[in-house]
């Protein structure tokens, strides 16, 4: 079981009143699998992305990645979870623009403080960059600029950078939402091509069309789970 949660809850105070952004979330996802996460603006999506990527703590609950308890674990705890276990793609590709592709995938090589990339030298972070690159088909392109690739090339170079740490899960928040369709199809073939090959995927979206690449689509609505649907095997 790769991940598991029991009860894991979110309240934020707004004025007087109590939000349940996230109330009693119990679900497992497991090694290999690919999940869409979906619901309508304000229904926990957002928040439980932030709770399964370290990159917030609960208010009450439990959350095991890889079976590590990292529910309580402090900011720089889940600041090394975030860079040894998890891949993150987000909707808009942020590349730095006066860096090359191969050296924009390296980059969180450079922060690598435990496991077996910490401590590379500059051209072993850039021969493991090449490799991620080359994964996504991007191979001839490593010394492009981000101003010199298209949409959906950057995008394959966010991937590529969300892969080089050797993660347990790319978790994918909106991929497509600055994309045309013929594009999105083509990121999305590529989640798929990454989850045949063993990776679990956890993507957010609004959009149908995306959700069905997933084996299971998961709908939140006030907070909680309100349906889990199976696509396909």
């Amino acid at each position: 079981m790769l991940i598991h949660t029991e009860n894991l809850s979110k309240i934020y105070g707004v004025g007087d009143q109590v939000v349940h952004a996230l109330d009693s979330v119990s679900i497992d996802i497991d090694s290999g699998d690919f999940v869409a996460i979906v619901g309508a603006s304000g229904s926990g999506k957002s928040t439980f992305m932030n709770m399964i990527g370290c990159l917030d703590q609960p208010s009450s609950g439990r959350y095991f990645l890889a079976g590590e308890d990292v529910a309580s674990l402090d900011p720089d705890s889940l600041a090394d979870i975030r860079n040894r276990r998890i891949g993150f793609v987000f909707q808009q590709f942020n590349l730095l623009n006066r860096t090359s592709a191969i050296e924009n995938t390296a980059l969180p090589l450079l922060y690598a403080r435990s496991g077996p990339l910490a401590g590379l030298s500059k051209e072993e972070r850039l021969e493991h960059a090449k490799k991620r690159l080359e994964q996504v088909g991007l191979g001839d392109r490593l010394d492009n600029m981000p101003n010199q690739l298209s949409g959906g090339q950057q995008q394959r170079v966010a991937i590529a950078r969300a892969l080089v740490n050797d993660p347990d899960l790319i978790l994918a928040d909106e991929p497509t939402g600055a994309l045309d369709s013929k594009t999105t199809a083509e990121v999305m073939d590529l989640f798929t091509e990454l989850n045949n090959q063993g990776m679990t995927v956890i993507v957010v979206t609004h959009e149908p069309d995306v959700a069905a690449y997933a084996k299971r689509t998961v709908t939140f609505k006030d907070g909680k789970v309100i349906s889990i649907k199976i696509n396909h095997a």
